[in-house]
């Protein structure tokens, strides 16, 4: 039996072999990182080297819509991301960067720059113009115009029906996700929508020849500026990316207790694991159950 990885592998030579990239393969190497897609190093002889990533039984367009992503993110011009070299139905081909340096200077020209989008595309709506990707699941962006009504519906309640939630999380547990979601208004203060990468964590960041950081994955929408935050604060980060976080706060100051609220706002993304992987998500079950300890009655 082929396992998903053969598969993909073999999707990622008939793709290449499709775009007349091919030839003078020398190596094909899996990356760490991905949890969902596989992502490969393709070096040639001449030395050159792409990234390639594909997903065995991905959803049509999902590739384009992350792509479209990239391009969004671009366009204020500020946060660097790879080059899109190819986009088709079966694989996402970008220029090959490297990771990310523990060097506190890369962490705040990060922070400017991402502090700089988040500024430059404040809207009064919160959502997007279609709805993309998160992992495998479709991520709902329905224009709304109350940010606690959005996160509520689209990045919390949403997932209480997928069947892994469901088969993971008690009844108990379900409804204390529902009383957050009532509480949220009490919760989170009221802030703008800003565009946001949407899957902000340490994993997705590479940097350039220039050691500047760039983003990969995006799950782009307009919601809270403190949503990017959450991922990073809410992951594990090399020491350097602390400076971060003073420098952004210097930048685009959070209204007080920001430093709170980042556990709630990571909510979305425990739920969205538990999604993809159900009961097997020991320890992320176990967080989602400590954040939601004051709403349990």
């Amino acid at each position: 039996m082929v396992s998903d990885h053969d598969a993909s592998r073999v999707v990622l030579r008939e793709e290449l072999r499709a775009l007349g990239r091919a030839a003078g393969i020398t190596g094909l190497r899996c990356l760490s990182g991905g949890s969902v897609a596989d992502v490969w190093l393709v070096s040639y002889a001449d030395g050159r080297s792409v990234v390639g990533k594909t997903l065995v039984g991905a959803a049509p367009g999902l590739f384009r819509v992350e792509a479209d992503g990239l391009a969004a993110l671009r366009g204020p011009g500020r946060l660097a991301t790879p080059a899109v070299l190819a986009v088709t139905g079966r694989l996402l081909l970008l220029e090959a960067l490297a990771e990310v340096p523990d060097a506190g200077q890369a962490w705040e020209a990060f922070a400017r720059d991402l502090a700089a989008t988040h500024r430059a595309t404040v809207s009064d709506r919160f959502g997007w113009r279609a709805d993309g990707w998160l992992g495998r699941l479709r991520q709902v962006n329905t224009w709304t115009a109350s940010g606690h009504d959005f996160f509520a519906s689209y990045r919390l309640l949403r997932y209480l029906s997928e069947p892994a939630v469901e088969q993971a999380l008690t009844a108990a547990d379900r409804r204390a996700v529902e009383r957050l979601c009532a509480r949220l208004p009490e919760i989170i203060p009221a802030m703008p929508a800003v565009l946001t990468h949407g899957d902000l964590w340490a994993g997705n960041l590479v940097a350039g020849p220039d050691g500047r950081i760039a983003v990969i994955d995006p799950a782009v929408s307009f919601t809270w500026a403190e949503v990017d935050l959450s991922m990073l604060w809410s992951n594990s980060r090399p020491p350097a990316s602390d400076r971060f976080f003073g420098a952004y706060q210097e930048l685009s100051p959070s209204p007080d207790g920001w430093r709170d609220r980042m556990p709630v706002l990571h909510l979305r993304e425990h739920l969205s694991v538990i999604a993809h992987f159900g009961p097997a998500a020991h320890r992320t079950i176990a967080q989602v159950r400590e954040i939601l300890g004051p709403f349990r009655r």
